[in-house]
């Protein structure tokens, strides 16, 4: 007799919470959602095959219980997910990382200069280069313990990435006060402390050392002014920086 093949699917059930769900498509916003699989696929695996890029994920509890990546879906099993937390204690459960990056850094990808560039004016220590690949954002990454920012979703589905975060607005205003929210850095801003060409922080100099390199009549009205070891350029309390900070006081001003 002809052995009849199986073709019944396993089933799971799954439910992604707060910006977990910008990855899914509306149907599967915020909801408990069936999910079909064969095999025994990792809980990983099966999270990225939905779209969530497992470096935006720091808790998953199946049937109630915390689980790691690694952990096999059965049939019938209840899958929450849930985003990188900042502001709650999560200790008692499984992290899916080693540990927070608490010295908050950044590599910013190629679609990110300006908000780089803003990070930077905000004090925050940002490696970006314009001709970085994914591979050499990864390495940089791990060996200087920086948080990825990128526009690239496969690149934090990535399984060497641990700390990544997808940028959803297009707009670099509006990308600066989606990465304060996120990573919670109002209080740890410090304006014009480096540079936001090469990012190298910023040292006070003596207006009598630079006095050939700016117009006489900036030394005239100006006393305090810094310069970047780094490439060299030199910063003063102008207009510039009064306009500078304003605008970015708009953005931060309301969280």
């Amino acid at each position: 007799m002809k052995k009849i093949k199986n073709d019944l699917l396993n089933l799971a059930w799954f439910r992604f919470y707060e910006e977990l769900n910008d990855f899914l498509p509306a149907a599967r916003k915020k909801i408990l959602f069936s999910y079909s699989f064969d095999g025994n696929p990792s809980v990983k695996d099966a999270i990225e095959a939905l779209g969530v890029p497992h470096a935006e994920v720091d808790l998953i509890l199946v049937n109630g219980h915390s689980v790691d990546f690694t952990h096999r879906l059965k049939n019938g099993d209840s899958v929450s997910v849930y985003p990188v937390f900042e502001s709650f204690d999560i200790s008692p459960v499984t992290h899916l990382r080693d540990k927070p990056l608490r010295d908050t850094k950044f590599i910013a990808d190629v679609h990110l200069g300006k908000l780089a560039r803003n990070l930077r004016l905000t004090g925050f220590d940002v490696c970006y280069r314009p001709g970085m690949g994914d591979t050499e954002i990864i390495g940089i990454s791990l060996s200087e313990k920086r948080i990825i920012l990128t526009h690239d979703r496969e690149l934090l589905k990535n399984k060497l990435v641990t700390h990544g975060y997808y940028v959803r607005s297009q707009v670099p205003d509006e990308q600066l006060k989606e990465v304060f929210i996120r990573f919670q850095l109002k209080s740890l801003m410090k304006l014009f402390s480096r540079c936001m060409e090469c990012n190298s922080l910023l040292s006070d100099v003596p207006k009598e050392e630079i006095a050939d390199h700016v117009l006489p009549k900036t030394i005239r009205y100006f006393e305090d002014f810094k310069r970047c070891p780094g490439c060299g350029r030199i910063y003063w309390n102008g207009s510039h920086y009064e306009r500078m900070k304003r605008h970015i006081d708009s953005i931060i001003s309301d969280f």
